[in-house]
């Protein structure tokens, strides 16, 4: 239908689509346009690399009638990340509803994330949340193409008939679709930037925690390491400084609290060992005090503690 429209219609009932969909909270930062300002000059100060050029022009609707010029005085909108730290209850379903405006784009959601969307996210966790990148079909355009151009693999063409909910269906010239961005790196300048925007509490310049969390999930096995190793004062310090961090999930701080509880035994530390024991016990439901699994020496530290119910 929209091959018989005339073009002033067509951008009609594009405009029409992008305010009808639904956003998610990665909604990108405000630059306006300077003097000397060119896409490719944006693309570098913000991104690092020309070629996210591209991006500033589907954002910004600037494809449309041939394309657009920028000029002084005029608000771009820059693509970026979201940030969100995953609330008690939480599942990927329930936050792809909210954050990406359907459950269903909760595979995705997952996947950005490193993990799978049949494993739950973990309470405390920052997550990042896909840019939703609205682009106009144009003429050769199918979803191979689209894939590539955005993604750089054609094998990832499902990832957009999921997320747009096409079923298969092929797309025509005219058609809104969403491309959710995970790869947005901003520069130095970009974070600022976005960090100055007005309303941008979710967005890369507070990726901070999830950075940290990452961290911690790439030494958390050197602290279990000393543990095993019998380097309890390494595992201590070790142990101490990721929770002084602040910025560990639920599952995070119950491993590091099940090592402190170990080494703190060993090292006759009975009180610090106690208190380590009540913090893992409040943070794994599953932790159980279990006379096969624990030492005596363990138990006993333990023996005020209580755990969880499950």
């Amino acid at each position: 239908m929209l091959g018989r429209l005339t073009m002033k219609h067509r951008t009609w009932l594009v405009a029409a689509a992008l305010l009808s969909m639904p956003l998610g909270q990665a909604k990108g930062f405000t630059h306006v346009v300077q003097e000397k300002d060119t896409l490719a000059s944006l693309a570098e100060k913000y991104y690092g690399q020309i070629q996210y050029e591209r991006l500033l022009v589907a954002a910004n609707d600037l494809d449309i009638q041939g394309g657009s010029p920028i000029v002084k005085g005029m608000r771009l909108e820059v693509p970026a990340l979201g940030h969100r730290v995953v609330q008690k209850g939480e599942t990927w379903d329930s936050l792809a509803q909210e954050l990406l405006g359907w459950a269903r784009r909760s595979d995705v959601l997952a996947l950005a994330n490193d993990t799978m969307p049949w494993l739950p996210p973990d309470e405390g966790t920052e997550i990042i949340v896909p840019y939703n990148l609205r682009i106009i079909a144009g003429p050769g355009d199918n979803l191979l193409t689209l894939a590539y151009r955005y993604f750089g693999d054609m094998n990832k063409a499902w990832v957009l008939d999921r997320y747009n909910g096409l079923g298969g269906r092929k797309i025509e010239t005219g058609d809104v679709v969403l491309i959710p961005l995970k790869d947005l790196p901003l520069t130095e300048a970009g974070k600022r930037a976005a960090a100055q925007s007005a309303g941008t509490a979710c967005l890369e310049a507070a990726g901070a925690t999830r950075q940290s969390q990452r961290k911690v999930a790439h030494e958390l096995p050197a602290l279990i390491a000393d543990v095993r190793g019998g380097r309890y004062v390494d595992a201590v310090g070790r142990g101490n400084r990721f929770i002084a961090s602040g910025a560990l999930s639920e599952a995070q701080l119950a491993t590091v609290y099940r090592q402190l509880l170990e080494a703190y035994v060993a090292l006759e530390a009975p009180g610090q060992a106690a208190s380590a024991c009540s913090e893992w016990l409040k943070r794994d439901p599953g932790a159980r005090l279990d006379p096969l699994d624990l030492s005596p020496k363990i138990l006993f530290a333990c023996r005020h503690a209580k755990p969880s119910k499950p």
